[in-house]
């Protein structure tokens, strides 16, 4: 059973008692080959400051679960009140669930909305098996989306957070009604050599800050991405104080692009640099039924960047199912 709390519950069930168990106690170095895991204490410290700072700037979550998983324990926020068929979403990489700050206040105004910390990747999360590929990660969602009290779930997932969804309809779709996916990585098209320069940059050590907050404004479209920004904070201390250890993402093949039954919108970034979005949108429209849609002059951090506008969409699609 998932650990619980409610808001309703004073203090034993607050905020801070639960996510104490994680990230505090999230796995630091050295750790068996292929799992995640913080470089060392000072490096954990240093992300959960920044990831209580973000938490700080979300709406009071209703309820926080650990829901433990064949590949480790994941952290899990309720927005809104329990529903049969609510919103879950899936953050970037290097990403947890203080990046929907913009988005939550919007999306629950329509639907309850549930965020999961991502397996693999820093956050209030403590993977205990290797994530060996797609099915793998499937695997580890649908678990975490069977203890939710959920009859069936609608995925949004952003950047790593798309093609994770997109991997859950391919191999786990039995608990998804469907899946909204905002510039998908490694989904539809490759990587551009931009978005390899960023990666790569991303886990040399010792790199300054300041490049490090270049290289995020960079994908980001030119906006501010400095420590005065929370997000921006978050995802900098996990790029440089989270060691991954996940295989690298693979796309969908045209056989099961053809093959997935499920309602699928997908929005693409016209100023993405992680991949070519029109190839991307190509490729996308292989999925029968899908909807599918290039935003002129959004970047890759489109959901940032149009949170009304998203949860406008979303309300419309899911109005049509």
């Amino acid at each position: 059973m998932p650990e619980r709390a409610d808001r309703r519950t004073g203090a034993a069930g607050s905020l801070g008692a639960v996510t104490s168990v994680l990230p505090e106690n999230a796995p630091i170095a050295p750790q068996p080959e292929g799992l995640g895991h913080f470089a060392d204490a000072a490096a954990r410290a240093r992300f959960v400051a920044a990831y209580r700072d973000g938490m700080a700037t979300l709406p009071v979550p209703d309820e926080t679960r650990v829901l433990t998983t064949a590949f480790g324990r994941v952290t899990a926020y309720r927005f809104g009140p329990r529903t049969a068929e609510p919103i879950v979403l899936l953050s970037g990489r290097q990403a947890s669930t203080p990046m929907w700050r913009a988005n939550i206040e919007s999306l629950t105004a329509q639907r309850t909305v549930w965020s999961l910390d991502s397996l693999g990747e820093p956050g209030a999360t403590a993977q205990t098996a290797p994530l060996t590929g797609p099915q793998d990660q499937a695997a580890w969602l649908d678990e975490a989306i069977e203890q939710l009290g959920a009859e069936r779930v609608h995925l949004l997932g952003v950047s790593i957070g798309g093609w994770l969804a997109a991997q859950t309809v391919v191999h786990r779709p039995q608990r998804v009604a469907s899946a909204v996916l905002l510039d998908p990585a490694v989904t539809f098209a490759p990587i551009t050599w931009k978005m390899i320069v960023i990666s790569l940059g991303s886990v040399v050590p010792g790199l300054p800050s300041k490049v490090r907050q270049w290289l995020l404004s960079w994908i980001s479209g030119g906006v501010q991405a400095d420590d005065s920004v929370p997000e921006a904070r978050l995802i900098a201390s996990g790029m440089r104080d989270f060691v991954q250890r996940a295989t690298q993402p693979r796309q969908l093949t045209t056989e099961q692009l053809r093959a997935i039954g499920i309602p699928l919108l997908v929005i693409l970034a016209g100023n993405s640099i992680i991949h070519n979005p029109e190839r991307a949108a190509a490729r996308a429209r292989q999925v029968p039924g899908a909807q599918v849609e290039v935003w002129a002059g959004r970047s890759h951090a489109i959901n940032g960047e149009a949170p009304e506008q998203i949860a406008a969409r979303v309300d419309r699609f899911l109005a049509q199912l």
